[in-house]
């Protein structure tokens, strides 16, 4: 899809910084395992089988109870009682809950990363939280047309996992989707043939490329990604993708460090 390289177009100056970024100081020692307290406006916490508002249901919680975080990772962003957070709580197997609902004395995380099958962090999104939907022009904080597939793959690098991601990133212009294969390998970043939660998926085939974020690796090897500007124009789209070079396909998978 589209992703306009920087170079093609006068660019006005972008505002500084990153939206929506977490930084959780580094260096500090994280125990095993917290515990938190349920805290909601009256209505009990609902219990989803992944990190997002967009797995099932699997059941609920009372205000008041008492949880045991068994590990933390991002997901889909929620404004709770203590404010906005897309970090979720593991409290079990296939149960995570808001952390903006849960009283852990901090607003950082206070337990490991969760770790998906292979050793892959979970970083699965699944919402349209991207800042600048409803926006076809202008230049966003990475130096990325707003609006385009190469934007929003920019915003879940930074929001989701951390990293703080630009158009010069590790002093590559990342430009078009179709480059950034070949821009993640000369940045030493290792780039794989198959897919894991929280890669950035690219198809390097047409006029420009495509990008999207890997949010969940199904057990018959296709995949669901996030992305923009490939279903309908500067528009947010989630659905399922496979390996090729067609026009729903991709066939690189950059795995930036975490």
């Amino acid at each position: 899809m589209r992703a306009l390289n920087l170079t093609k177009k006068p660019v006005r100056a972008a505002v500084a910084g990153v939206l929506g970024l977490t930084v959780v100081a580094g260096g500090a020692a994280i125990a095993d395992a917290a515990s938190g307290t349920v805290h909601t406006a009256g209505a009990s916490l609902s219990v989803r089988t992944g990190p997002g508002t967009g797995y099932a249901k699997t059941g609920s919680l009372r205000k008041g109870a008492k949880v045991d975080i068994v590990c933390q990772t991002r997901g889909t962003t929620v404004r709770g009682t203590y404010g906005t957070s897309s970090w979720w709580d593991k409290i079990g197997s296939g149960r995570y809950v808001s952390d903006a609902y849960v009283y852990t004395g901090s607003d950082g995380r206070v337990a490991p990363l969760c770790k998906t099958g292979g050793g892959s962090t979970s970083t699965g999104a699944i919402k349209n939280d991207y800042p600048y939907r409803g926006q076809g022009t202008g230049v966003d904080p990475w130096y990325f047309y707003k609006g385009q597939c190469t934007s929003f793959a920019a915003w879940r690098v930074n929001h989701n996992l951390g990293i703080r991601f630009s158009n010069s990133y590790r002093g590559q212009h990342w430009g078009n989707a179709e480059h950034w294969d070949n821009a993640a390998r000369a940045a030493g970043i290792p780039v794989y043939k198959h897919p894991r939660v929280g890669d950035i998926a690219v198809r390097s085939s047409g006029t420009y490329g495509h990008v999207a974020y890997v949010a969940k690796v199904n057990s018959d090897g296709s995949f669901m990604v996030e992305e923009y500007n490939h279903v309908r124009p500067d528009t947010y789209s989630y659905r399922k993708a496979h390996l090729g070079t067609d026009y729903n396909g991709f066939t690189d998978f950059i795995r930036f460090k975490r």
